[in-house]
C-alpha cells in the first residue's frame, strides 16, 4: 500500500494540472511511441517558442485531473504512453506544430483532446489543423477585397473615359 505521503504527492500532482487543463486553451494528448529522443527535443522547442508545453504524464494522473474537471470524454484516449500538451495562449499554432510533426513521424499519432473547453476527436482536430492560420485568413481577406476595389476603380474610369469622349 502506497504511503500517505507519496499519496499526497499524487493528489497534489492531479490538482496541480487539473488547474493547468482549466486555465489551457488546448489540452492535447499524443502517442509517443516510437520517436527518438532527439525528435521530442526539437518538437518542445518548437513548442516552448509558440507558448506551449510537452510533458509526458501517468495515464491515471491525467484520468483524475481531467475528471476534476469535469471532463470524461478522453478516458479512451488515455490508452497507452501519453504526452499532453498545453498552450494558453493561441492554440492554432500548438495544433499545427503538432500535426506536422505527426505528419513527418509516423509512430506520432494525435489521441484526442480539448479545445475551449470542448472535447474534440483526432478527426475535428486534425481538420482544426488543417485550417489556414489568422494571419492568411486575413491576407485573404485583404486580397479579396483589393481585388474588387480594383475592379470597381477600373470600371469607373472606363466610364469617365466613354463620357469624356461623348
Amino acid at each position: 500500500m502506497a504511503s500517505e505521503t507519496i499519496l499526497k504527492q499524487k493528489e497534489e500532482q492531479v490538482n496541480k494540472l487539473a488547474e493547468k487543463f482549466k486555465s489551457a486553451n488546448l489540452v492535447l494528448l499524443t502517442d509517443y511511441r516510437g520517436i527518438t529522443v532527439e525528435d521530442v527535443t526539437k518538437l518542445r522547442n518548437t513548442l516552448r517558442d509558440i507558448s506551449g508545453d510537452y510533458k509526458v504524464i501517468k495515464n491515471n494522473i491525467i484520468k483524475r485531473a481531467l475528471g476534476a474537471n469535469g471532463e470524461n470524454g478522453l478516458d479512451e484516449a488515455l490508452e497507452g504512453p501519453t504526452a499532453v500538451i498545453t498552450t494558453e495562449g493561441e492554440y492554432l499554432d500548438s495544433l499545427k506544430a503538432i500535426y506536422k510533426f505527426s505528419k513527418d513521424n509516423d509512430y506520432y499519432k494525435i489521441k484526442g483532446g480539448i479545445v475551449e473547453g470542448k472535447v474534440l476527436t483526432t478527426e475535428e482536430l486534425i481538420t482544426l489543423a488543417k485550417l489556414p492560420s489568422r494571419q492568411e485568413l486575413l491576407g485573404m481577406l485583404a486580397g479579396g477585397l483589393l481585388s474588387t476595389i480594383s475592379k470597381l476603380a477600373v470600371g469607373l474610369d472606363q466610364v469617365r473615359l466613354q463620357k469624356e469622349q461623348a
